[in-house]
């Protein structure tokens, strides 16, 4: 905001009135959108009053247990390693949840004439308003009660906690201000929707870590926490710790070393500002208007083969890169289907059978075909014209599928073998797995025809309104018609197990599970493929609805 004093008609009288406060107004501007945007409707104000309800009472919850932790040998380590996370977190947070917050977004701040250096000061302000500041408080004041001994340590901590606070919050500014064009963009969306993967990965890793801590103790984050602690936002707890020891030189130059990050993170958040400000996107530069010159295939798409099923395949294809849904979809079944095997062997609690689970992970994805095309289905619906064509049509986006899911489930099963160290497991448990995966695919294939749903495009949800029950049915009952298809794959497993004169036979099961589950996939293929020439209108109504 300029700042020159505002211009006073002639003949008035007194002294001009001073500028409005930059910085205030940019925090009346927070709560105004948080309170809009709580009355838009009585299910949003639910979620958000719910989610403070948790954040708030785990902030609680925390803050008692570091001050239990009080006197604890190795709570310095504990408290810069929650230190550090927590800094990360803040600095992915504007990547995967962008609209959390409408002000991250400060393109929209162009039209007025505002500086760089009151901007910053202003946004940085008002984004210390919210539950995620409060709980980042919350973290940095336990951290003071668990580690601080003596006025000096005190002293540093809470010029430790302040500055802390503020990296936090200015590094999600920065990163948030960095690629806001990329926030904006189709990538954009697709990092917002894959913001559940990232929440259910994390889960994993801290659940993980959580189980190691007890078995094991705090006493080896040393070595980890060692590291951290010159790294802020940890290093402003680190100093607090150095400080109740007696070493003020090092907590010093650890508070400096906070500081001079806040000033680094300032002026890098104030030069992105400055461009984004000067710069023109997208919507103010003429595109290039030379002709497209045609041309086939490329890159990895001329080896599909010819004709229908290698179009359909790389249409399948080009869903699963580009759609929003359809990613998010696949990249959390493929790390599902990872991390539950591999985390369990690694913890020594897992079974080679456990790697089935990345069959069936991506074996859903054949469900509710159709839903993903939404009403651009009805292009695919006028090229078919035959039972043939529907056989065709599906059998290629089961090989598009397949491209991806055997070597990926066969990728699993083996690197679980390798950790549990049970090689002679590997035939049975790759032949199940194929198995599996063939049953899934066929019944994907026949519920994708019978119980089709629409999956909406914009939002969060995968279900349009009024669907959720043919959801459910297609998903579940197709899972529980793939297991009973392979009842009698699972039965010989058994058999081969527990009878004393069918030891050493196990490498059997590659072969037969291989055989019945490419049967099963093209016995579906068939089933499916005359109820799915037949219903193309129903189909067609059903995918629209989002």
């Amino acid at each position: 905001m300029t700042t020159d004093a505002p211009l006073v008609p002639s003949g008035a009288s007194g002294p001009p009135a001073a500028p409005a406060s930059v910085t205030g107004v940019f925090v009346r501007l927070k709560l105004s959108l948080l309170r809009n945007g709580l009355r838009q409707s009585g299910g949003r104000r639910a979620a958000y009053v719910a989610s403070a309800v948790v954040v708030l009472l785990f902030a609680a919850l925390q803050l008692i247990g570091l001050i239990a932790l009080r006197g604890h040998a190795h709570v310095a380590s504990l408290v810069v390693l929650l230190a550090a996370v927590l800094g990360l977190g803040w600095a992915v947070m504007p990547l995967f949840f962008p609209g959390g917050d409408e002000t991250l977004d400060p393109t929209r701040l162009v039209m007025l004439p505002l500086r760089p250096r009151p901007l910053v000061r202003a946004l940085l302000t008002s984004s210390l308003v919210g539950i995620g500041p409060l709980f980042t408080l919350c973290m940095f004041a336990g951290s003071v009660a668990a580690v601080a001994h003596g006025g000096a340590a005190y002293a540093v901590g809470v010029v430790g906690a302040v500055l802390a606070l503020l990296v936090c919050v200015t590094l999600a500014r920065a990163v948030a201000a960095a690629n806001v064009r990329l926030l904006t963009s189709r990538k954009g969306r697709d990092l917002a929707v894959l913001s559940g993967l990232v929440v259910a990965v994390g889960a994993q890793l801290v659940n993980f870590g959580a189980q190691r801590l007890g078995s094991s103790g705090l006493e080896q984050l040393d070595p980890a926490a060692g590291v951290l602690r010159w790294v802020p936002p940890a290093s402003a707890v680190g100093a607090m710790d150095a400080a109740g020891d007696g070493a003020y030189g090092t907590a010093l130059a650890q508070l400096t070393l906070t500081a001079a990050a806040l000033v680094l993170l300032l002026w890098v958040w104030a030069r992105h500002l400055t461009r984004l400000m000067t710069t023109p996107d997208g919507s103010t530069v003429q595109g290039d208007t030379r002709p497209v010159r045609e041309r086939g295939p490329s890159g990895l798409a001329r080896l599909l083969p010819a004709g229908r099923t290698g179009t359909t395949m790389e249409r399948t294809l080009r869903y699963v890169w580009r759609d929003p849904k359809t990613k998010a979809a696949w990249v959390t079944s493929l790390a599902i289907g990872l991390i539950v095997p591999v985390f369990n062997a690694w913890q020594g609690t897992g079974s080679v059978y456990f790697a089935c689970f990345a069959a069936g992970m991506l074996g859903i994805q054949m469900y509710n075909q159709f839903g993903q095309d939404t009403s651009a289905f009805w292009m695919v619906a006028l090229t078919i014209s035959s039972t043939r064509d529907a056989y065709v049509e599906l059998r290629a986006r089961a090989l598009a599928l397949l491209l991806i899911t055997l070597p990926y489930a066969t990728l699993v099963t083996v690197l679980t073998t390798a950790m549990l160290d049970d090689w002679p497991a590997l035939p049975e448990t790759l032949g199940l797995s194929f198995a599996l995966l063939g049953a899934m695919l066929a019944t994907g294939a026949w519920t994708s025809a019978r119980f089709p749903y629409s999956i909406p495009q914009e939002g969060y949800k995968n279900v349009a309104p009024g669907q959720v029950g043919l959801a459910w049915i297609s998903i579940f009952g197709g899972m529980v018609g793939a297991a009973l298809l392979c009842a009698p794959v699972i039965a010989l497993t058994v058999w081969l197990n527990v009878s004393r004169g069918a030891a050493g036979l196990g490498w059997l099961l590659l072969p037969v599970g291989t055989v019945y589950g490419a049967a099963l996939t093209l016995l579906g293929l068939r089933l499916a493929a005359p109820r799915t020439a037949a219903r193309l209108p129903e189909i067609l109504t059903a995918v629209s609805r989002g």
